[in-house]
């Protein structure tokens, strides 16, 4: 039996693949990432016109085709129709990127029970879709996988003296979040592996944007044995392995991408 090469484990070449909240600071890498790598990428996004800005500027090496469909995690009816929509566009759905992110610049001082609650909803849409995709690549007898967006806020708490006199603490639902995304995947991974599909979690930190204080970015370099902040494009290596059939023993894992910042 010939042993695949490393360009064979990364090709996503006849693979299709959806991702919500690609049009976002991180999402747009890790669409490009896919795209590069010879997947068909459906863009889900509450805005079908934000969603094809993406897709219109996304590369396709192989001749891939990509779509955007309309897609709110935070809403039922709507995420069952976008994932619908991206299947019957695609023809099928082979990768689920859960990466749309909703919620409320508030921190513990200040948050209502409504706000919490409606931030958790984050997970709930997360596993919906997950079992969206679990049931569509069952009934088709292939296989999937499945990568959920953490974060490194999903295993340590944060530093109160980062934000201290500049902006609002890191929200205590998103830390509540995060660490129930990183448990529910290794949950979904060991019932879902018989069915041959593959679920991990991929924790990004710390990677601000542009629209981040200033003086807090630099207090979080102190806390980073690397010194310094993430940039998009250092999430697409690990988002392909995770993907691609380069990972196709891994599962039930979280991923951190952190610069060393858990190490400590």
């Amino acid at each position: 039996m010939s042993e695949p090469t490393i360009q064979n484990l990364f090709d996503l070449t006849g693979r299709v693949a959806l991702i919500t909240g690609g049009s976002g600071f991180l999402g747009n890498s890790l669409s490009r990432a896919l795209a590069e790598a010879g997947a068909s990428v459906v863009v889900g996004s509450r805005d079908l016109e934000r969603a094809r800005s993406v897709t219109d500027a996304l590369p396709s090496p192989s001749g891939a085709i990509h779509y955007p469909v309309v897609l709110d995690q935070m809403d039922e009816a709507s995420l069952n129709s976008g994932f619908d929509a991206a299947a019957a566009a695609a023809g099928k759905v082979d990768i689920l990127i859960n990466n749309g992110q909703q919620g409320h610049p508030v921190d513990l001082t200040n948050i209502t029970a409504e706000q919490f609650n409606k931030d958790l909803q984050n997970t709930t849409g997360y596993f919906l879709l997950a079992r969206r995709l679990r049931d569509h690549v069952v009934s088709r007898s292939a296989s999937g996988s499945i990568v959920m967006i953490g974060s490194m806020y999903g295993v340590v708490g944060s530093y109160p003296d980062a934000y201290e006199g500049i902006c609002v603490a890191s929200p205590v639902q998103y830390h509540a979040l995060k660490g129930g995304i990183v448990h529910m995947t290794r949950h979904l991974a060991v019932y879902w592996a018989k069915d041959n599909v593959r679920v991990n979690c991929l924790s990004p930190g710390p990677f601000p944007s542009a629209k981040a204080p200033a003086q807090m970015v630099e207090r979080l370099k102190t806390k980073s044995p690397m010194n310094r902040m993430g940039l998009p494009h250092e999430l697409k290596g690990p988002l392909l392995m995770l993907t691609s059939d380069a990972g196709s023993y891994v599962t039930g894992q979280n991923l951190l991408v952190d610069g060393g910042w858990t190490a400590w």
